[in-house]
């Protein structure tokens, strides 16, 4: 079999809520979420339960945290209910605290692009161009994972299906909701939908077992430590 040298996993954290807003005192901009802004959020005729910006940040710290990202072999990108896409470089440290994850949201949203902290100027979260396929590998598989899928099959079972011409990229897409589907926002590129539990599973939990599904399939916890990817802390 023949297939890419060094194939990764893209995953894409779709339709997450990350929305800046003016705070009370209308001189700074916050993140818009259901603790500070719940009044604001049912004026507007939003329904409260749907604006969970901490699922993005759950699966940030799952993501960039696991043994396929420090091996260099995860691609993460967001993209908002608004459209806006983000792309997050692997080295990336996402803030443990959501007081801090929502501060550094908000100054990626309006100045575009995060650097790291100190005297390395590389960007490690920026806002990028439509449309997100522009994004992917050319001619890797794209799947979204749903609950109410007809196909049901397991992680590891789902990672070898794609493998079966050899090792290639694979793009993998979890809604960043905590109710509802995200196959109707990408049913012009979708190739497949599956459902990987019998259980409905939060997405930072998705994230975990497809994580752990490419780990064991591509050899990762083998692979050498000084290959590893160091985190680098923001700038904020």
């Amino acid at each position: 079999m023949t297939g890419e040298s060094n194939p990764k996993l893209y995953v894409l954290l779709d339709q997450a809520s990350l929305e800046s807003v003016k705070a009370a005192s209308g001189k700074e901009f916050q993140l818009l979420n259901p603790d500070r802004h719940k009044d604001r959020i049912l004026k507007s005729g939003i329904d409260v339960s749907t604006v969970r910006p901490d699922i993005a940040h759950q699966c940030l710290l799952m993501l960039l945290d696991s043994p396929l990202n420090r091996t260099g072999k995860l691609q993460v990108f967001i993209r908002t209910r608004k459209n806006v896409i983000i792309e997050v470089n692997p080295k990336t440290r996402i803030p443990r605290t959501f007081d801090r994850f929502c501060g550094l949201m908000v100054q990626l949203l309006h100045k575009l692009s995060i650097h790291a902290e100190g005297g390395n100027r590389e960007k490690l979260l920026k806002v990028v161009k439509n449309p997100i396929t522009r994004h992917f590998p050319i001619g890797a598989p794209i799947i979204a994972t749903s609950f109410s899928a007809k196909e049901q099959i397991k992680p590891l079972q789902l990672a070898e299906s794609t493998q079966k011409s050899g090792p290639q990229s694979v793009v993998i897409i979890i809604g960043a909701l905590a109710h509802g589907s995200i196959v109707d926002t990408c049913k012009e590129f979708l190739q497949r939908t599956v459902s990987i539990s019998n259980f409905p599973l939060s997405a930072a939990q998705t994230c975990s077992r497809i994580c752990t599904a490419f780990e064991e399939l591509w050899g990762v916890e083998d692979i050498l430590s000084e290959k590893t990817t160091t985190p680098v802390d923001v700038c904020t």
